[in-house]
């Protein structure tokens, strides 16, 4: 079992040290009122560890946290082979950093900080010397993927980034409608995986976080 802790770093606008220092980067990026923030406070169960507001395009540079996941071993005697299993020592501490990359597509923003925005995402992902162990490009399950989210998955896709998707909000959607909802998003979105998810009841939480930590 894995365990998260998890603190606010800083907030990035330009390059830092802490970009090329080794540790893995874990990006977060989806369009305007998808719910990172919260989906980040979800999976680490920390309320509030990223700041939400109701008012879309709040966040307005990259926010890193410091993510630490330690998991321990079995009780003794349930892996037999394994002297830390057997002793019950804890496994390795290891460290991660999570960013909450500003959202897009948010039409009340001003021309030039749209511009600003897409330039400091576009720096990031793209030519910032930082390189993302996994990118998690976040849609609105009852919305489905649009064309701002298509046209990210595309850019990511030319990059080669590792890419994981994931329908938030799922919870929205009237259980009778979910399963064929889903299948919808499956099959536009095509070879990428997809979690559905719910920062409000916990849905997919397990399965992302072992997708992400893997």
């Amino acid at each position: 079992m894995k365990s998260l802790s998890a603190r606010f770093l800083k907030g990035l606008v330009k390059d830092d040290p802490i970009l090329e220092d080794g540790t893995p980067q874990i990006a977060f990026i989806g369009r305007s009122n998808v719910g990172k923030s919260s989906l980040i406070n979800s999976l680490t169960g920390q309320k509030g560890l990223a700041r939400t507001s109701s008012f879309p395009g709040r966040t307005q540079e990259i926010n890193v946290f410091v993510v630490l996941v330690r998991g321990s071993y079995p009780a003794p005697g349930a892996a037999e082979h394994d002297p830390q299993a057997r002793s019950g020592a804890p496994a390795a501490e290891e460290r991660q950093y999570w960013l909450d990359l500003p959202g897009y597509g948010y039409s009340r923003h001003s021309l030039e900080t749209k511009r600003r925005l897409h330039r400091l995402i576009d720096w990031y992902l793209y030519k910032s010397p930082a390189w993302q162990k996994q990118v998690v490009l976040i849609i609105d399950a009852e919305v489905g993927p649009t064309e701002n989210d298509f046209e990210m998955l595309r850019a990511l896709e030319a990059t080669k980034k590792p890419i994981l998707i994931v329908a938030n909000k799922v919870d929205k959607i009237r259980k009778s409608k979910a399963a064929a909802r889903l299948r919808e998003i499956r099959t536009r979105i095509g070879i990428h995986k997809v979690i559905p998810y719910s920062s409000e009841t916990g849905i997919g939480r397990p399965e992302l976080i072992a997708a992400i930590l893997g």
